[in-house]
């Protein structure tokens, strides 16, 4: 990603001025939407470090792979809650399945601990 690009994440912001400031430890997520958009991202930019840093200790996976990870599209957020350190973001994740377009559909669950909020794990439909 081009730090002049549009940010992955949706908001009309060029990835400069939205989510990269999250991903080099300028920013802290404000919000469980803030961090899921900025994952998402992560995700697209192929930034394994960012995502395991963001991830909770609890569910973390020992080694995170992404050379399988699709061609993401585009980022749908459905609704999004907080209820004191605790919250969930209900979202689509469009990505390119061969000539196709495919989507994953998660409501992931975030908890805030020692000032930041973290991804816990997610269900996914």
């Amino acid at each position: 990603m081009k730090l002049s690009d549009p940010c992955p994440c949706g908001f009309d912001k060029t990835y400069q001025n939205c989510c990269y400031p999250y991903h080099n430890g300028e920013s802290l997520a404000s919000s469980p939407e803030a961090l899921m958009r900025s994952r998402y991202s992560a995700f697209v930019g192929h930034l394994a470090g960012y995502l395991e840093a963001t991830w909770h200790s609890s569910y973390r996976p020992a080694f995170l792979d992404l050379s399988d990870s699709p061609n993401w599209l585009k980022l749908q957020v459905i609704s999004s809650s907080v209820e004191q350190n605790k919250g969930q973001v209900h979202f689509r994740a469009f990505y390119r399945d061969g000539d196709d377009i495919a989507f994953m559909e998660e409501k992931s669950d975030f908890i805030f601990e020692d000032g930041k909020w973290y991804y816990l794990t997610g269900q996914t439909n």
